[in-house]
């Protein structure tokens, strides 16, 4: 079957009958609870069900909106949130720019493939049409910098040079379609063929919507590389509307950081470069301080006549460092030590330091006391606390610990 839409990419309304209806559930793209609605069949179809590494069009059957369109066999299957009468006569509509969209990344793969395999040789095993970029899987385990240069160039060149793309139907014993280049049909494809031609460039196998001169693409865009599967590469790339927006939100960037930054855009890279390095340094003083201020309370605590057997202390500034520094200098086969540090109505980290058999027994009922998780070994429980308003109930239980280990305290 091929449908009205791939037979004219550029049609947005298009008036059918309801072949068939019925109940059924649609689970969602990020996951979720599974949509009641229906499954819906026209006679044919401007909304483009997924395949060809095409995700699906959007649009309207009358008022209803279409939430999905998958293929099953030789039909377009809508899924739409409200039944409608089978026989029917509706006017769809199509999500123009959602689709318009798709055509300029698919056309614009067809082209960035058919040019990496005649300038390099690189064959393309598989591509995906992401929301925010594109990915091509080159088969080859390496593509250089020069060579994403002037594949870049040389696609935008044919753009230029305005080459007509065009689709034709094949039957599917045509000796024609061994000649051209494809991935394969699928096991249940029923009908002719399509063939997108690239004139003079590409002859490709697909069944997703194009543009009809490569002009409409606009730019291309290639933003990289990246490691794929064994022995393959990924070519990141943009087409068209996607390229302007991204522009456009590099500009608004540039534009926030001249404002903090309080220099020209050529001037950013070293500010920022200039900022980390003063962070780093007041982050090694800040360290520094934290240990000095560490050592300071354990010698106040230890300076005292009679030191006490539990020693408590929260400080909202601080980590694990400056916990552990408290422990080593104040000692712990004595001495029962809970020190925290965090935000009190936030997460943060606990330490539980004392004698080995004690330590291990509390510090599990401690971790779940402040709904936390850690760990320990040779007299020391530390982990992430996530409920640090509860540090008073885990005082208590251990004021009861030490109470019970000297009745006369």
């Amino acid at each position: 079957m091929v449908f009205r839409c791939q037979r004219d990419s550029w049609a947005r309304q298009f008036t059918t009958r309801v072949v068939s209806c019925r109940a059924a559930e649609l689970r969602p793209e990020g996951g979720g609870e599974p949509v009641r609605g229906f499954q819906v069949v026209l006679e044919d179809t401007i909304l483009f069900p997924e395949g060809g590494g095409q995700p699906d069009d959007r649009g309207l059957i009358g008022d209803v909106p279409v939430l999905r369109v998958t293929r099953r066999g030789t039909e377009a299957v809508h899924f739409v949130p409200a039944a409608l009468e089978p026989g029917a006569e509706v006017l769809l509509s199509l999500d123009w720019e959602r689709r318009f969209d798709h055509m300029q990344q698919h056309s614009g793969q067809h082209l960035i493939s058919a040019i990496a395999e005649q300038m390099f040789g690189f064959k393309t095993t598989s591509w995906e049409l992401g929301r925010q970029r594109s990915v091509i899987e080159l088969d080859t385990p390496l593509v250089t910098a020069e060579q994403v240069e002037a594949l870049e160039k040389s696609v935008n060149e044919k753009i230029r040079d305005r080459v007509p793309v065009t689709v034709r139907e094949l039957a599917a014993d045509d000796p024609e379609v061994e000649t051209v280049r494809s991935r394969g049909l699928p096991d249940d494809h029923a009908g002719p063929v399509r063939v997108v031609d690239i004139k003079g460039i590409d002859s490709n196998l697909c069944c997703g919507t194009h543009v009809s001169n490569l002009s409409d693409l606009q730019v291309i865009k290639l933003l990289g590389v990246e490691k794929g599967k064994k022995n393959k590469t990924n070519l990141v790339f943009l087409v068209g509307n996607r390229v302007l927006k991204s522009i456009e939100q590099s500009h608004s960037t540039e534009k926030a950081l001249t404002s903090l930054l309080k220099n020209g855009p050529g001037e950013h890279v070293e500010a920022v470069k200039r900022l980390q390095s003063s962070v780093k340094l007041l982050q090694k003083n800040n360290l520094n301080l934290l240990r000095d201020i560490a050592v300071l309370i354990a010698r106040d605590f230890k300076s005292k006549p009679a030191p006490k057997q539990l020693f408590v202390l929260h400080r909202k500034e601080g980590d694990s460092e400056f916990m552990n520094i408290i422990a080593n200098e104040i000692g712990t086969e004595e001495t029962l030590l809970f020190l925290t540090v965090g935000d009190e109505k936030e997460a943060g980290l606990f330490l539980l330091a004392g004698p080995v058999e004690a330590v291990e027994n509390l510090g599990p009922r401690v971790a779940e006391l402040l709904g936390g998780k850690g760990a320990g070994k040779r007299g020391r429980f530390q982990g992430k606390a996530a409920k640090m308003s509860r540090r008073g109930e885990v005082q208590a239980l251990l004021q009861e610990f030490v109470s019970h280990q000297n009745p006369g305290a």
